[in-house]
């Protein structure tokens, strides 16, 4: 993948300074969407990246109906389905030794009915290379966010380190896509909402051997789950536990970590000692936040910047990208019409994309927490015994599960592209 070239000016400080008409801080599943969408509908667009590639293991790779309607849409979705993936027409689940489906996409209104699982590194060096085409495309790596341009109470650019120096970018729009650890939303003082939910995953990566089965698959025990991802010729394992397991178990050592897993994962206890140390585990810790309003004057935040989804269902890139497309929707036709955005298009951003991202984060932490309520002032919550109360539906009720397949495949909200 080669970047884009920028041409930029020094004023003589050292600075190099650039003009664009939108600058969009995060080069992940939001941040190129919206950079895609802009720059095709003849709008100048950089994006900025903090790292030099897209190459980091146990990031979301779950490409939803959702996401895949909108590459078709765009033309995308022979060339996007030719990369390597695999598919998973329903999720399927093993709950005290029953084995049920949690969500069954077959009768989605839709012509792709399953996810595709796909690393997301493909995912994003596609969308750069369809963004690429379009000369009005800049897309920064290695250009980490320092600080924003504030001006009589306006934002209007980011400040971003590179090897060659720092560069000032001013823009008539910032967007906030730098994820759940968002340097652009602290910086700009937008206030967090955060709702406690006691749960790490621990991700690692187990061989793929003969006789294994072939399908995504989750195990759930007493207090802990484990969920198996099909990545071809290895098993992406997520380990879903209580917040603080990690730090204790890591003081008995690795041993006791592979006997602990070797009480819910289906394969022989040997096939843990592919855990070599704990270089070998990676902490997701578990949280659920958004921000109170999405937006000040000249920008706007979308995506995990905006909104820290739970990896339940797996539908933060989908959400993200989501959100991208309701933002294209709205900002296109301004910067078309000559005029400058205004809060109220920023407004209307986060009213469109507010409900399905409440709705899904109310999904996700009922699914967490079953029956009991989220304890108001701290982070504990009381686990029920045996599985969340939508399992226990599920499993009465069958049919349920196309009800859940429409959920996590299509979202509370649908989003269509409106732009050129």
């Amino acid at each position: 993948m080669e970047e884009a070239k920028v041409v930029a000016q020094n004023d003589g400080s050292g600075v190099q300074h650039i003009r664009t008409s939108v600058v969009v801080a995060g080069g992940g599943p939001a941040g190129l969407m919206l950079g895609l969408l802009l720059a095709r509908s003849g709008i100048d667009v950089t994006v900025v990246e903090k790292h030099g590639d897209f190459l980091r293991d146990f990031r979301g790779d779950t490409i939803h109906p959702s996401t895949l309607e909108l590459m078709e849409q765009l033309g995308f979705i022979d060339e996007f389905l030719s990369l390597p993936h695999t598919r998973a027409p329903r999720l399927n689940a093993v709950i005290g030794g029953e084995r049920i489906t949690i969500a069954d996409f077959s009768r989605l209104p839709v012509r792709h009915r399953f996810i595709a699982f796909m690393p997301q590194w493909d995912f994003l060096n596609f969308i750069v290379g369809k963004a690429g085409q379009y000369e009005n495309f800049r897309l920064l790596m290695n250009a980490p966010v320092t600080g924003l341009i504030e001006r009589d109470g306006r934002i209007g650019g980011l400040i971003v380190n590179t090897p060659e120096g720092a560069i000032e970018i001013a823009a008539d729009l910032v967007v906030g896509a730098d994820g759940r650890n968002s340097i652009v939303r602290e910086a700009a003082g937008l206030e967090v909402q955060r709702f406690g939910i006691p749960t790490e995953v621990l991700w690692l990566r187990l061989s793929k051997q003969p006789g294994d089965p072939t399908e995504t698959m989750g195990h759930a025990g007493s207090q802990q789950g484990f969920v198996m991802i099909n990545r071809g010729d290895y098993w992406q394992c997520g380990y879903v536990v209580r917040k603080g397991f990690f730090a204790d178990i890591k003081l008995q050592g690795i041993e006791a970590f592979r006997d602990r897993v070797a009480e819910i994962c289906p394969f022989p206890r040997e096939r843990l000692d592919e855990l070599k140390s704990w270089d070998d585990v990676h902490l997701l810790t578990v949280r659920i936040d958004r921000l109170k309003r999405w937006w000040k004057p000249g920008l706007i935040c979308i995506g995990d910047a905006a909104h820290a989804m739970s990896p339940v269902g797996g539908v933060g890139i989908n959400l993200a990208v989501q959100d991208a497309v309701a933002a294209a929707n709205v900002l296109v036709p301004v910067f078309l019409s000559g005029r400058a955005v205004a809060d109220d298009d920023l407004a209307a951003i986060q009213k469109r994309r507010s409900f399905p991202t409440k709705a899904t984060q109310f999904l996700q932490r009922m699914m967490r927490i079953g029956r009991k309520k989220e304890q108001a002032d701290t982070d504990r919550v009381e686990k029920p015994k045996g599985p969340p109360a939508f399992v226990r539906a599920i499993m009465r009720f069958p049919l349920f599960a196309h009800l859940t397949g429409r959920l996590v495949g299509l979202g509370f909200r649908r989003e269509k592209i409106k732009t050129v």
